[in-house]
């Protein structure tokens, strides 16, 4: 399958579905608290983005049961929402959305303090984010795919993180998962060149301790192996004539 280029009006289409993501996200980020289950978090985020005309894209996707997930601590992807999990004080909390909007979707990851975290927990939370704004200084027309993936590596690797290689970022467009896929770890090739029009969702996926995982018997909850913390942070961009555009970001955030 080859990568899409998006026209002007796919282009405007992905900003308002991507601008309509940003909001839940913000509105989640206000709910997070001791004392509120995962459950409660997906039906906030399900009724948000339906609030705003919007298809929770996330919902029946390969099955998943649920329209955010909701991964917390060792979790690092894909955790499914249940009444009986309750956020105490001290978790780390990532959650992953996505909508569609007009038929195009958008994709978002933030992980989030619950309460008064360690020290330890609100590094690898900054670290991750912060890996992603290194990723992307190479997300320009001209550059590799795989430059975006090797600043990605090399920013959480000297801080003595485990970088997933089990799960990759992913192009986005009409489709949830489309080309190319994106590692966020060292290639040894350079990858494609982008161009302008791409849209890509990148989403380091960063573990305390070791960077190898395992499934759950749900076959869907992704943990680290050692037990360790993971944090996970994603936006879709835009590859411009210029820098990228970070879609998933209001204006105050950018």
């Amino acid at each position: 399958m080859a990568v899409t280029i998006k026209s002007e009006r796919e282009i405007e289409l992905m900003r308002e579905s991507c601008r309509i993501l940003a909001q839940v996200h913000e509105q989640l980020g206000e709910a997070i608290k001791p004392g509120i289950s995962t459950w409660d978090i997906d039906a906030l985020g399900e009724k948000l983005i339906r609030s705003y005309g919007c298809i929770p894209n996330f919902l029946n996707y390969n099955g998943y049961p649920a329209s955010i997930c909701v991964s917390v601590n060792d979790e690092v992807v894909h955790g499914i929402p249940s009444r009986e999990r309750i956020l105490v004080e001290g978790d780390i909390v990532s959650l992953d959305a996505g909508l569609i909007y007009k038929g195009y979707h958008s994709d978002a990851a933030r992980t989030y303090p619950v309460g008064k975290v360690s020290k330890d927990a609100a590094a690898l939370i900054e670290v991750t984010r912060q890996s992603f704004f290194e990723g992307i200084k190479y997300a320009r027309a001209g550059n590799h795919l795989y430059d975006i993936s090797n600043a990605i590596d090399a920013y959480c690797s000297s801080f003595g993180y485990g970088v997933v290689r089990d799960l990759v970022g992913h192009g986005i467009g009409t489709s949830l998962h489309e080309e190319p896929q994106i590692p966020n770890f060292k290639q040894w090739r350079r990858g494609i060149k982008l161009r302008p029009g791409m849209t890509l969702a990148i989403e380091p996926m960063i573990n305390m301790g070791g960077c190898d995982v395992e499934w759950l018997e749900d076959d869907w909850t992704v943990v680290t192996q050692d037990g360790s913390l993971s944090a996970h942070y994603e936006n879709t961009v835009l590859i411009t004539e210029g820098a990228p555009e970070i879609l998933t970001l209001l204006p105050d955030q950018k």
